[in-house]
């Protein structure tokens, strides 16, 4: 055991560039009750097989992960939180593209499906624990947005509902910039929120917000307040 560690000790310190990097990981795994080892041998799998900078917790299923376009690191159910549960379970089903832009982090027993026709692009930010991403057509959230427990995003009724009147609309989901999402909110089909905004906690939102720097809250949400700054 104790040559594995220093062959794997050697070889992520060539991959990752240094040993301050090796470090912060194993500080990750002991603040977030992961296995180093198995996080270690998981990243050399995805490294090595797939050529993608994967940091995965051991009770991660990932599924199509030559459908994802990884620019820099993808972090899965390893990052910090008092609320999780160390043998909670995280899914990634994804069928049609992911693409991620910049450091993201997908929180511990979060489900993730996307759909075989559908895309989506995540810049740098995090989704926080135990949501739900559900996408057939396609989601595109920007950079620095974050969002917290609870949450789910669904792109899809799955069931159609027929009635006179009836028109159809773009189901994709728009996420801009610097969003502050907080707990249990919900995000349908055909969503837009603009830049620098803020989703009160419990919202249920349901159509587009192209206004920045806007507060949004309710059932079904809309605007509060106006001109508003978050950090």
């Amino acid at each position: 055991m104790r040559t594995l560690i220093v062959v794997l000790l050697k070889l992520f310190s060539g991959i990752w560039g240094s040993m301050n990097n090796f470090l912060k990981l194993y500080e990750i795994c002991k603040k977030s009750e992961t296995i180093f080892l198995i996080t270690l041998l998981k990243y050399f799998y995805y490294k090595v097989f797939f050529r993608k900078d994967i940091i995965s917790h051991q009770n991660v299923t990932l599924k199509g992960i030559d459908k994802i376009n990884l620019k820099k690191r993808l972090f899965l159910g390893v990052r910090q939180n008092d609320l999780s549960l160390k043998n909670d379970r995280t899914l990634l089903n994804i069928k049609g593209e992911l693409k991620i832009l910049g450091d993201y982090s997908i929180g511990r027993g979060c489900r993730f499906t996307i759909g075989k026709n559908a895309e989506v692009e995540l810049d740098e930010g995090y989704i926080n624990i135990n949501s739900i991403v559900s996408i057939n057509y396609g989601l595109k959230i920007g950079k620095s947005t974050f969002i917290s427990w609870n949450c789910q995003i669904l792109d899809d009724d799955l069931h159609e509902m027929i009635y006179e009147g009836k028109k159809n609309k773009d189901n994709k989901i728009i996420i801009g910039s610097h969003v502050w999402i907080g707990s249990n909110v919900s995000i349908f089909k055909g969503v837009t929120i603009a830049d620098n905004s803020v989703v009160a906690a419990n919202s249920v939102v349901t159509r587009k917000f192209s206004e920045k720097n806007c507060l949004i809250a309710g059932n079904p949400a809309v605007i509060v307040k106006r001109n508003i700054d978050w950090k």
